[in-house]
């Protein structure tokens, strides 16, 4: 999903080539994923000569959102604030994140 969100549309062999890491990725790996994210609505294709041109349905934002609502109904008994104090504990944070973090927490509405 980071490929098309930073491209906004690519073929799969694009995406393959966008990805960085270890292990490298297969081009059948990168194609069942496309397949099973378009099933579920999160990318559409379009047929583009021999290729098909998938594009996100769904902006980061939205994708972050669900993943942690689905992440905090999961794990952590539907609690935001189980799982941050959870992840910080986790974390190793210099004094310095940790003062941007409470900055951030004072702006929100």
């Amino acid at each position: 999903m980071r490929v098309l969100w930073e491209k906004q549309s690519a073929t799969v062999a694009e995406v393959v080539e966008a990805l960085t890491g270890k292990p490298v990725l297969a081009y059948n790996t990168v194609l069942t994923i496309m397949r099973i994210l378009d099933r579920k609505g999160y990318v559409a294709h379009e047929k583009t000569g021999r290729a098909f041109l998938y594009r996100p349905l769904i902006d980061q934002n939205h994708a972050r959102q669900s993943a942690l609502r689905h992440l905090a109904s999961r794990f952590f008994e539907n609690s935001a604030s189980l799982l941050v104090l959870n992840l910080l504990n986790d974390e190793q944070l210099d004094a310095g994140e940790l003062k941007r973090l409470k900055k951030l927490i004072e702006e929100v509405p």
